[in-house]
């Protein structure tokens, strides 16, 4: 599509993702457009996106936003090849809603995380966990690489998934209980104490 006939705003966004074939994902590492101000667009904690406050209902809509969102220095961007859209996102801009655990054929623990816009990831060197303490509530607040500098919230009934395959191990920090993935290792909490799995 070239710059002459691609719309701005929300309608260019729209046309933008759908030029991604199938579940592909547009080149939005490539697109250096210009910064065109912001639109009203927050993703909330829980994963769920608003556009002038009401929650945008179509799923299908939500997945092909999400699919032209990229982060950069100055914050999270919806980004066309013409232009660039700031948006507020209050957390990580995506959840992960389900984990499936699987032994590769080198034996090694495979933990693979679908988030609620349908990215499927395994975490790994490329697609580490981590888990950070709300400073409010000393709850863990688990999270997983998905691309290009996005996260996933890991959701509370699937960090509790991940915790079942947790074991003691020696880290930087001392023992701490962590959960294998492609032959990496992620301490998710304390062996006690607040956080404790």
């Amino acid at each position: 599509m070239s710059e002459e006939t691609h719309p701005g705003g929300l309608d260019g966004v729209i046309a933008a993702a759908n030029q991604a074939p199938g579940r592909g994902l547009p080149p939005v590492h490539l697109w250096k457009p210009a910064h065109c101000g912001e639109i009203d667009i927050v993703i909330k904690k829980n994963g769920l996106w608003f556009h002038e406050g009401t929650p945008i209902g179509r799923e299908a809509l939500v997945r092909l936003f999400s699919t032209v969102l990229r982060k950069d220095p100055e914050g999270f961007v919806l980004v066309t090849p013409v232009e660039k859209l700031a948006i507020s996102v209050e957390d990580a801009p995506f959840v992960a809603v389900r984990v499936d655990r699987r032994v590769d054929v080198e034996g090694r623990a495979v933990l693979r995380f679908i988030t609620n816009v349908g990215d499927e990831v395994d975490a790994g060197p490329d697609h580490p966990i981590r888990v950070d303490m709300d400073a409010e509530t000393g709850e863990p607040r688990p999270y997983v690489h998905v691309r290009a500098g996005l996260e996933a919230l890991i959701n509370r009934p699937v960090f509790y998934e991940v915790a079942e395959f947790a074991v003691s191990r020696a880290t930087p920090d001392g023992p701490r209980m962590s959960v294998e993935s492609n032959g990496a290792w992620f301490p998710v909490g304390p062996l006690e104490g607040p956080g404790a799995l």
